[in-house]
Parts: C-alpha cells; sequence; structure tokens
C-alpha cells in the first residue's frame, strides 16, 4: 500500500491522503489549503490528485479543510462515490455551495484588480455547479459497519468526537496473502466537549495516521472557558460595548449558543442583551445539528428530553441578509455577535471586527485555532494594529483567547487515546499539524508508549507493508525547495543600504513630504518588528 500526503503535512489545512493498493486508488478527505498565499496556492494544483483515477473518496468530517477541494475534484473528472456519515452529508450539501460561492466572489474581486492591471484573468477554484454536481456522489454509513468499496479494501467508520458526524476511518486492504490496517484519526475530538460524544476508541493497526494540531499543549478547562466567556460578557456590557468571536459556521458556533445557554440559566447573560449569529452557514447548520439528536452526548440529549433547547436562548437572533447583519454595527449598546471565519480572514466577522476592534470597551474573543499568516493569529500574538479592508486599524478591544472551546484533541488526551492501541509494533504517522507541535509530541509519544513515529511532509510518498518499517519512495522536500534565506536577507540589506544613499534627497524635500517617507518606512519597520515576534 502506497500513501501520497497531498495536504495537512507540517501544516492543518487540506487534509488529503491518496492511498494506491494492487486493486485500488483512494482518497482519504479532500481538503482545502488554508493559510498565506503560498499555501494557498496549491490549491490550483487539483490536477496532481489524479481525480479521474480515483476510484472513491473517504470523508471524516464536514470541515472545509477536509473537504473543499470534493467539487473541484468533481469538475476535473472524479465521478465515483464518496463515503461519509448522514450528518456530513447534510452539512457538506450547504458548506460546499458555501464554499462555491466564495470561490466565485474572490476571483470575481481578484479579477476587477487583474483588469484595471491588465493581467490576465483567473477562474475560481470551483463553481457553485460543482458544488451541486457533487452531492449526488454522496453515500452514507454507519458508525461500526463494514463495507467494501472495492475488492481488498475493507472499511469501518468511528465515531471520531470532533464534531457532529465526525469520524476515524479504520482500513483493512487485503494485498496477496498480506492484510494491512491503517487508521486515520481525522481530527480527533476534545473530550467532555458540549453536544458531541468522546471518541471512540481502537485497539490494533499496523499504521495510524493521527493529526496533531495540538500536539505540544493542552486545553483549559471547559468550566474556565465558561467563566472566562462570562468575564469578556461582563466586560463589554459594562461599557456598553459589543462582544465579538470569530467563530467557525460548524460545531463551534452551535457550542457557543450552548455555553450562553448555560450562562443564561446561571444569570451571567444579561436578559437584555442580543446574541446575533451572523452568518448565514452557521444558521443553517444549527438547523441541522438540530436535525440530528441522535447523534448528540448523554448531556445534551438529557436536556432536550427535560423540555430545554441548549440551541437556542430568548435572545438569540438570526441574521441571514446582508441588511439585517449591517444593522448589528448600526446599532449602539452592548451585544454578543458570533460571526464566520473563526480565523477571521474571510466573511462578516471582518466587518464586525473593523466597526469594533478599535474600542476600548469592546471585546474579540477567539475561541479556536489560529492558523499561521491568519489575522485572528497575528491580533492573538499581540499585534498592535490590523488591517481590515485596507484600513489600518489600532487594537484597543480588549482580547480573549479561550482554548477549551476547542473541537481538538490535547496534548494528554492524544496520549491517552493512543494508550488504547495493544500494537506494540505499529507505527504512528503525524499529521495536521504544525513542525513545533509535532516534534513535541513525537518526543513524549516515543518515550512513553515506545511507538516509531514519522512526520509526513508534503508529496512524500510512504510504501507501507504489514508489520514491516514504513520505506520512503518519494521524500517531499524533492518538491518542496527550501526557502533561499541568505539571498532575500542579503537582498534586504542591499535596498536599505541603497536608500540610505538616497537620504540626502528625501532631505531636500519639504517637511510634508519627508513625513510621508518616514510613515511608509515606520511600516515597513513594524511589519518587520512583527516578523521578529514570530520567530
Amino acid at each position: 500500500m502506497k500513501i501520497t500526503f497531498m495536504g495537512a503535512a507540517k501544516t492543518v489545512t487540506g487534509s488529503c491522503y491518496i492511498v494506491e493498493t494492487e486493486n485500488a486508488r483512494f482518497a482519504v478527505d479532500c481538503g482545502l489549503h488554508q493559510g498565506n498565499a503560498e499555501i494557498e496556492k496549491r490549491n490550483r494544483s487539483i490536477a496532481d490528485y489524479k481525480p479521474k483515477e480515483l476510484d472513491f473518496i473517504l470523508i471524516t468530517h464536514a470541515h472545509i479543510d477536509h473537504t473543499g477541494l470534493l467539487p473541484a475534484a468533481v469538475r476535473a473528472g472524479f465521478d465515483g462515490p464518496i463515503y461519509m456519515t448522514q450528518p456530513t452529508r447534510d452539512l457538506l450539501e450547504i458548506m460546499l455551495l458555501d464554499s462555491a460561492h466564495i470561490q466565485e466572489m474572490e476571483a470575481e474581486w481578484a479579477n476587477r484588480k487583474r483588469l484595471r492591471k491588465g493581467i490576465a484573468l483567473i477562474n475560481p477554484l470551483y463553481q457553485q455547479k460543482d458544488a451541486i454536481a457533487t452531492t449526488p456522489l454522496m453515500r452514507t454509513v454507519q458508525y461500526g459497519e463494514h463495507f467494501e468499496p472495492a475488492e481488498g479494501v475493507t472499511v469501518s467508520y468511528k465515531d471520531a468526537g470532533h464534531i457532529l458526524g465526525s469520524a476515524f476511518i479504520e482500513l483493512w486492504s487485503k494485498e496477496g496473502k498480506d492484510t494491512t490496517k491503517v487508521v486515520f484519526s481525522g481530527d480527533l475530538g476534545h473530550k467532555d466537549q458540549l453536544i458531541v460524544r468522546n471518541p471512540s476508541i481502537v485497539e490494533k493497526a499496523d499504521y495510524l495516521l493521527m493529526e496533531s494540531t495540538y500536539g505540544d499543549r493542552n486545553h483549559k478547562d471547559s468550566s474556565n472557558s465558561l467563566d472566562e466567556l462570562a468575564e469578556a460578557i461582563k466586560w463589554s456590557y459594562s461599557h456598553g460595548e459589543k462582544v465579538v468571536i470569530p467563530a467557525f459556521a460548524v460545531e463551534r458556533s452551535q457550542q457557543l449558543i450552548y455555553s450562553l445557554f448555560i450562562l443564561y440559566k446561571e444569570g451571567r447573560l444579561p436578559k437584555d442583551m442580543p446574541v446575533y449569529l451572523d452568518s448565514p452557514l452557521a444558521i443553517r447548520a444549527t438547523e441541522i445539528f438540530r436535525n440530528h439528536p441522535e447523534f448528540f452526548d448523554l448531556d445534551t440529549k438529557e436536556l432536550m428530553e427535560n423540555g430545554e433547547n441548549p440551541l437556542s436562548l430568548p435572545n438569540l437572533k438570526f441574521t441571514l441578509d446582508t441588511e439585517s447583519s449591517q444593522a448589528i454595527n448600526n446599532t449602539s449598546g452592548p451585544a454578543v455577535v458570533i460571526s464566520a471565519s473563526g480565523m477571521a480572514n474571510a466573511g462578516r466577522i471582518k466587518h464586525h471586527l473593523r466597526h469594533n476592534i478599535w474600542k476600548k470597551g469592546a471585546s474579540v474573543v477567539f475561541v479556536g485555532y489560529q492558523g499561521v499568516g491568519s489575522p485572528g493569529r497575528r491580533v492573538v500574538n499581540g499585534a498592535e494594529d490590523i488591517t481590515i479592508f485596507g484600513e489600518k486599524l489600532k487594537i484597543e478591544a480588549k482580547i480573549f483567547t479561550i482554548n477549551g472551546f476547542s473541537g481538538h484533541a490535547g496534548q494528554d488526551e492524544m496520549i491517552d487515546w493512543l494508550k488504547h492501541f495493544d500494537s506494540p509494533s505499529m507505527k504512528v504517522i503525524l499529521t495536521h499539524g504544525e513542525p513545533k507541535g509535532q516534534k513535541v509530541l513525537s518526543a513524549r509519544i516515543k518515550q512513553e508508549l515506545g511507538f516509531k513515529v514519522h512526520i509526513a511532509d508534503y508529496r512524500e510518498e510512504l510504501m507501507l507493508t504489514p508489520l514491516g518499517d514504513m520505506e520512503p519512495i518519494l521524500k517531499g522536500k524533492a518538491i518542496q525547495p527550501e526557502v533561499d534565506w541568505e539571498f532575500l536577507l542579503k537582498d534586504s540589506e542591499g535596498l536599505f543600504t541603497e536608500f540610505r544613499k538616497r537620504l540626502d534627497r528625501v532631505k531636500s524635500h519639504s517637511f510634508l513630504s519627508q513625513t510621508e517617507v518616514r510613515d511608509k518606512l515606520l511600516d515597513i519597520n513594524r511589519q518587520v518588528i512583527e516578523l521578529i515576534s514570530e520567530l
């Protein structure tokens, strides 16, 4: 069995593993690459996945970083079955349409600029018609059910406890007389989170491909997270300002509604403080959650049996249309605003930040992972200002970072889950994480559990054999060349030397002209300082 890592290798987006056996070629997940410009370039390489040659695709859960390239694959010729749980199927029907709309709008926006510059136009990654064409290919499976999508390949989905309908996948590949078992963790869930059940366990495997998003840290206690959320609400309510919460539309938004329901019951959410769910996708996803109570954990089911609805609030307001969204910031007074995206890099949340992040009485609450290069990451790292829609804004709002709401397992939880494996010769392949955290987790796994660990690289190819060592066929670094830092720094130093040489010309200009040049140089210096602070 050969596996090629097409994404989520030393990064946390773009999950996709191409698997080749003697009888089949298929993918596990097909996610969108999200992050800086270099990472997002990978989305334009769908031809390298050879979609026409894929027999089927296995989807672990609905998040776009695991599913967002499905319409691109269909557009490029994939027409096989796509397997997933029922909640994942229902969520994807709305999420892929939303993603396609974003792709169309971003291409339209980029092409306006390209037209003015006389640059060749670009096509969207895919369109809404491609998302619509993807839906008929979806096939639903039950947790624990064994099925054979191809000769010699047996698959079983187990509850990963990450979001509604999420799964990790057990896969058996029979080649000749030998059978190799591989487990794909998908995104492993944080224990005791609201709504969803805790992750199931598995005991046997030859290989485990495991996510490592929080490989170097643990989450805060959930009760502490509620207290921090209550503190943000109290702060902004007392100042007559808004609590702005960037949140992913699926799972995180629903968890926040649940958390606010708890605070309301405890008297810690003022009854006259409106709560806006300002994301059409999150609103539709909430309805899907309400339609699948059979996937809820016991605590949530018990509340519902007692006539309470933790996904509702007396002061909860849904804003589907643009006019209602704009009205939120035209209305004075305190409010809680939950909006997407969770990393503050797209969507309506950017408008809410633009209207509130510069206000001293406002608060901004981050409740999820903030990817490298995202606006959310810069704010969490202590940036003094942020540019939104071309306008530089000073950050005066109170910033809260609440890790207890994460849907990902923390380091201790990953180790505890691994302890259930009774397979001493199992090899662990770490994916879906940043290198720093992966190195820490790798060391702990080796030391405490004795498993061999490999950290996958982008486009790396590995041959997996039953009870054998992983044989590298192609190392990722051959396709992903290293950055020539010496060349870049030499170029930067040369430019600053040239600027110094021309300084006399600047000094001969008027005072106002000199201040304009000074301000531009200050902007450059601030960016360099920000770079240094991230190292």
